[in-house]
């Protein structure tokens, strides 16, 4: 059995183990988002490409980690105080805030050293995305409606990273359909907040105060009706027919359909406090849909059955 929880406990074997739980490794699939320049960007199959976009995915894991440090160390006295982030090793007391922000600072002097030597472009891309998560940790997530927005936000400079470090262009649809799905994500997270939290959630994120099942249920509702019909914009467009010379892309349509509604199905039927973003590891019909839309695109896109 590993020694790393999705909640982020850690059976207790020593300051290393401690400290990886902090990096939140079971968060980096967040990062995947960075290889949709390669895969739209027609890059799959060049070796180099598939070494730049790995790279870039190595960075924005680097970073995100020293954002969960930085996010952690802020809130750890909060943190003691709610049902399942007690447990994390910062607000447990078992990794000390000294600790936390050293290593939180080599992550980002390397992360942003290597996308310079990558890209200079990139470069200007991380230390955006890193001050952007700052200003959210210090100030930004306590301010309702802004607090999900920069999250999706993040999402987007992600996306536009790993186009970046290819010099290839990506659609605008793209960049909506990424927005719009994380914006979708961190709204149902909030929901689930609540759900688990009662009246006791606005003590652990001032920010939930302003909002309700209610009101969140009508969010998540606009986002994800927003989410499907971007992308089946994008899908049917005349710029995606002309790039990729095919239709068929339309085809990977019932897949977000079908994948938003289970998401939704299950973020409901939680009551045990798993983050919502776990819920992506532990489906297993949703991870199938998943790769499923995956190798449909890939297959589609690149055709390797094409004589």
């Amino acid at each position: 059995m590993s020694d790393v929880s999705l909640h982020g406990e850690t059976p207790g074997h020593g300051l290393a183990a401690d400290l990886l739980v902090s990096l939140r490794p079971d968060q980096w699939t967040k990062n995947l988002i960075v290889f949709a320049g390669l895969v739209f960007g027609g890059q799959l199959l060049e070796p180099s490409a598939v070494a730049r976009a790995g790279g870039t995915f190595g960075i924005f894991c680097a970073l995100s980690s020293a954002m969960y440090l930085v996010n952690d160390v802020g809130d750890r006295a909060r943190d003691r105080r709610h049902p399942v982030k007690a447990t994390r090793p910062i607000a447990a007391g078992r990794v000390s805030p000294a600790v936390a922000l050293g290593t939180a600072g080599l992550l980002i002097a390397g992360g942003a050293a290597l996308a310079f030597l990558l890209a200079p472009r990139l470069a200007l891309l991380a230390l955006v995305f890193v001050g952007l998560l700052i200003l959210y940790s210090r100030v930004l997530k306590q301010v309702v409606i802004l607090d999900v927005l920069v999250i999706a936000i993040g999402f987007v400079l992600r996306a536009v990273a790993g186009a970046v470090v290819l010099d290839v262009p990506i659609s605008q649809w793209l960049l909506v359909c990424t927005l719009l799905l994380a914006l979708f994500l961190a709204l149902t997270k909030r929901r689930q907040e609540i759900g688990v939290l009662g009246a006791e959630a606005m003590q652990h994120r001032p920010a939930l105060g302003h909002y309700s099942p209610q009101i969140l249920d009508q969010l998540v509702t606009i986002v994800a009706a927003a989410t499907l019909v971007s992308y089946a914009v994008y899908t049917t467009g005349a710029e995606t027919l002309e790039k990729f010379g095919t239709d068929l892309l339309t085809l990977t349509i019932p897949f977000p359909i079908y994948g938003v509604l289970r998401y939704l199905m299950l973020v409901h039927d939680q009551t045990d406090g798993i983050s919502p973003s776990d819920i992506l590891l532990r489906d297993r019909p949703l991870a199938i849909c998943v790769a499923g839309w995956a190798l449909s695109v890939a297959v589609i896109i690149y055709r390797p059955f094409a004589s």
